[in-house]
Order: structure tokens, then C-alpha cells, then sequence
């Protein structure tokens, strides 16, 4: 069996006294012309933030916050994948892998890994491939089934032949193909993978063909969409087309990753016109730092330019599937629109929340989240 190997988060003193440097010798463009986030983040808040960033957060401080938890390391195949993994005290503890998104992480989780291990849970973190701690495909092919199938391998390598498996976002699309592959058969008969049921809080639902007349609720979706592809969705065509591109002025600039990510943090939370309305600037920062710190702004876009073309493709989940459904999801798909593609046993509408939904709003997450995975383990 492949090795597992401890792992400590621990950036280089180097590195943060080049963060620091860099960030004092920024090239300021000029001020936006309107007085609110339409044309981008706005240049007064980005510089507070970046001032933030260079003389008062304290990477070191949540450095050790971080490392409270139990990170570990394993190849599989031929790359390291970074991954927490938290057991619980309970004897009888129900194993479940958690999968961020773009521009989340591991950070994402801090406030619900324990809460759910007190829940009788096993709870087991991924970094996707490309982001945060996990290596960096060096050729193509590391998309959403392949990403599927390694979360299989790693749940198997921890020692558990049944599991559940939550996510949003592209977490949300991985977790999408691991219930797929949980509910086939091979041809001779045994499962294909030994997951039990799935979470999500951002499904994948289309409109129903040939439906003209909706709901006030499938209007305000279709709302939505429509906001989504004019507005808002200028960061995934550049991602999805020419990642290689985007990667080198991020890489390069603390303030261009900065920016790039604190915008969706303002457009996807439930946060009332500002992100530090729902998250602490410390929070913010950590998240941030994940790509800054590893340089993983390129490699973590080119999930885009491997998976696009396929998000909401494959065959229905026939496995039991629970959903939470938050009021500022990027696009808050309908039961309606999701019943075709997941055997739907649980939804929860939930009354506050937005994209990142354990970051934003933890107490209801742990709840919905413990409450199915409770009815199927």
C-alpha cells in the first residue's frame, strides 16, 4: 500500500518577507469610475486590504491554527495529494470526504471539521490537485472523473470500504461523479466504488427542454443565470481558455491574486456589499494565502481549461442524495431542475448563506450535513 506521510504547514520565512516586499512595492492602477464593485474590486478597499496583508496579519498565528488539525500527504497516481483528515472519538464513526471549490480551500472547512468529528463523523479534507499543499499536474488529464476516482483511492488507503462524500462548487462536480461511480456496477457485478450517499450545496440542475411557462422560483433562477453569464463569469472563460496566461500576473503579483479572489468573495457570499460583512479579514487573507503561498493561481485554474467542457455531464446519481440549498448560491438550482440528475432524498432550504457555504455560515452546514449522512451510515 502507498505511503501516508504527516504533513505541517510551514511557508518559508523567505517567502513571507518577499510577500511582505512585494506588497509595499505595488503598481497601483487608478481609481475605478463608479462608487461600487461594477467595474471590479475597488481600489480604496483593495489597498486597506493589501496594507492589511503586509503589516498587521499574522500568517505565523494562523499558520499554527491550521495546523491543529491532522494534514498528512500520498501519491496516488504519480501525484502528492494534500489532505486532512480528522477522526472522531466515536467508535462508530461515519467516514466523509469534503471538497472545496475555486477560489476556496482546506481553509474553507476550519470552522466545521470539528463540529462534525463531535457528531460521530470522520472527516477527510482534500486539497484538489493543482491547489494549496497538493502537487501540480505536470500533463493533462486531471479533471473532474480523475479527481473522482483518486478521492475513491484515498478514502480506500484510509482504511474505510464505505463512505460519504459532500462538496460544492467544483466539489460539488467531483462529488457529483464519485455518487455516479458509487451507484454503477462492474460487469461482474461489484461495485465500481464504495461511497454511500452524497451532500451537496451547489447541485447541478438545468431548465427542463420544452418547458415555457415557470415559477417565481425558476424565474428568479433563470435571473440569476442570466446575471451569471453576462456579468460574472468573466474569470471562468479566461480560466477555462488560457489559464497559462492569467498564471503569470498572479503568480507574480500578491495584489492581482488578491484581487482576483476577494472580488468572487463579494459577488458569492451572503454578505449585504461587503465580504468582511460574513467573513473576518484574517479569514479572507488565509484563503488567499493557500494560493499565494504555493503559487498555485495557473494550476489551479487549469481545472477550468480539463473539466469545463464536461461540468453536468454523465448519467444520474441513483445514490441517496441530500442538498443544501442557500439563498446567494452562484446559480440556486431548483429541486425541480435537480431531480432528473440525483436521487434527491433530503433538501434543506436554508435561510442565509451564499457560494461558500462552511465558511459562511458553519452552524447550518454541520447541521444539514450531520442530519443526512445520520439517516444513511
Amino acid at each position: 500500500m502507498a505511503a501516508i506521510h504527516p504533513f505541517e504547514v510551514a511557508i518559508p520565512d523567505a517567502d513571507l518577507a518577499d510577500l511582505q516586499s512585494r506588497l509595499r512595492r505595488t503598481r497601483w492602477p487608478e481609481a475605478e469610475c463608479v462608487d461600487d464593485w461594477s467595474q471590479g474590486i475597488p481600489l480604496a478597499y483593495t489597498r486597506e486590504l493589501a496594507e492589511y496583508w503586509a503589516e498587521e496579519y499574522d500568517w505565523r498565528a494562523r499558520e499554527r491554527a491550521l495546523n491543529r488539525f491532522d494534514h498528512y500527504t500520498t501519491e496516488i497516481d504519480g501525484l502528492d495529494i494534500h489532505f486532512i483528515h480528522q477522526r472522531s472519538s466515536q467508535p462508530d464513526a461515519f467516514p466523509i470526504v469534503i471538497t472545496h471549490g475555486w477560489p476556496g480551500s482546506v481553509v474553507e472547512f476550519h470552522k466545521v471539521i470539528e463540529p462534525l468529528t463531535e457528531r460521530g463523523f470522520d472527516v477527510v479534507c482534500p486539497s484538489l490537485p493543482g491547489y494549496g499543499f497538493s502537487g501540480k499536474p505536470t500533463r493533462t488529464g486531471w479533471g473532474v472523473d480523475r479527481i473522482a476516482a483518486a478521492w475513491e483511492t484515498l478514502m480506500g488507503r484510509l482504511g474505510y470500504d464505505r463512505y460519504g462524500a459532500q462538496g460544492g462548487d467544483w466539489g460539488a462536480a467531483v462529488t457529483t461523479q464519485i455518487g455516479r461511480n458509487g451507484g454503477r456496477r462492474s460487469r461482474s457485478g461489484g461495485d465500481i466504488g464504495h461511497c454511500a450517499a452524497i451532500h451537496l450545496n451547489m447541485p447541478m440542475g438545468r431548465p427542463p427542454q420544452g418547458v415555457t411557462e415557470f415559477s417565481a422560483e425558476e424565474l428568479a433562477a433563470i435571473e440569476r443565470l442570466e446575471y451569471y453569464r453576462k456579468l460574472d463569469s468573466g474569470y471562468m472563460k479566461q480560466q477555462s481558455t488560457r489559464p497559462q496566461t492569467l498564471g503569470y500576473g498572479l503568480v507574480d503579483s500578491p495584489v492581482g491574486q488578491l484581487a482576483w479572489i476577494v472580488e468572487k468573495f463579494w459577488s458569492w457570499t451572503d454578505c449585504d456589499g461587503h465580504p468582511e460583512n460574513v467573513l473576518s479579514r484574517d479569514e479572507i487573507l488565509d484563503n488567499v494565502m493557500l494560493y499565494w503561498a504555493t503559487a498555485s493561481a495557473a494550476s489551479s485554474a487549469r481545472l477550468y481549461w480539463e473539466s469545463f467542457s464536461t461540468w453536468g455531464g454523465g448519467g444520474p446519481v441513483r445514490l441517496p442524495t441530500g442538498v443544501a440549498s442557500f439563498p446567494k448560491e452562484i446559480l440556486r438550482a431548483p429541486r425541480s431542475w435537480c431531480e432528473d440528475a440525483y436521487n434527491i432524498t433530503h433538501w434543506t432550504t436554508m435561510p442565509r448563506g451564499g457560494h461558500f457555504a462552511a465558511f459562511e455560515q458553519p452552524e447550518l452546514f454541520v447541521d444539514d450535513v450531520a442530519a443526512f449522512f445520520s439517516s444513511v451510515r
